[in-house]
């Protein structure tokens, strides 16, 4: 049977190390920080760090941020934009970025029933049994990195090294809401059907996103949020309840 690879844990508590960043203008009333170190965890602990100095010192005129591996989108009331250099040099100023206590993270099961249409293939690529993929997917603890390319999908860090496969070369048109899958070094849930292009594995009935809710752009909308972590639960073919997402604690 195969082992899973080791692996740093998720829940890094160390200071954010020091990150190289460059701002440059995203539009007339938006600019970009690009965080230019190639160590993922330092740009993830970093950006989340200024998002919450950024909650008790906003900056004027700022109506949202929006975090990516290793960017931050500032987006600004119109007339509001600060030049690149004035936003460099606030951020500058901002407390010294320091790590989250521990009892402000979480982890969330998830129960998968391991069936989905590409796990035979990801398997005879990585030269494994679909059932190594099953224990080797369901082994870690992943982290929510971020929220994106649809509204509450998550990209989950912590995928094992055995497991990498490129996305495919041409997307479905429409993957079924609470497919599991994988694409490149990462591993997600797809919350709403969509098309796309990472291999599916398996699948879970839980709701990620309440689309009532998420209309209202209530951010409990969600059932995941970057920082979150999360653990694959394998389960047998039999249906599982849905739940909605719980309220922020």
């Amino acid at each position: 049977m195969v082992s899973p690879s080791p692996a740093a844990s998720p829940y890094d508590c160390r200071p954010p190390a020091p990150v190289n960043s460059r701002v440059e203008p995203f539009g007339p009333n938006a600019l970009l920080v690009r965080f230019q170190n190639p160590d993922p965890d330092a740009a993830f602990l970093l950006i989340q760090a200024l998002l919450r100095n950024l909650e008790t010192h906003p900056l004027t005129g700022l109506i949202e941020t929006t975090p990516g591996f290793h960017t931050l989108l500032f987006e600004f009331d119109p007339g509001h934009r600060p030049p690149p250099d004035a936003l460099a040099s606030l951020l500058d100023q901002l407390p010294a970025p320091t790590p989250s206590p521990p009892t402000r993270r979480r982890v969330v099961d998830i129960p998968v029933t391991y069936d989905g249409p590409d796990l035979d293939r990801v398997a005879a690529q990585r030269g494994l049994s679909p059932q190594e993929v099953v224990v080797l997917h369901s082994a870690p603890v992943y982290r929510v990195q971020m929220l994106g390319f649809s509204p509450g999908f998550p990209y989950l860090a912590g995928l094992d090294p055995k497991l990498h496969v490129p996305r495919m070369a041409t997307p479905r048109p429409k993957v079924p809401a609470g497919s599991v899958a994988i694409g490149g070094e990462h591993t997600g849930i797809y919350p709403v059907a969509t098309a796309g292009g990472w291999h599916l594995i398996g699948r879970t009935s839980l709701t990620l996103m309440d689309l009532d809710r998420a209309a209202r752009e209530d951010p409990d909308a969600f059932l995941l949020h970057p920082g979150d972590g999360v653990r694959f639960v394998p389960v047998t073919s039999s249906p599982q309840p849905s739940a909605p997402p719980p309220a922020t604690q």
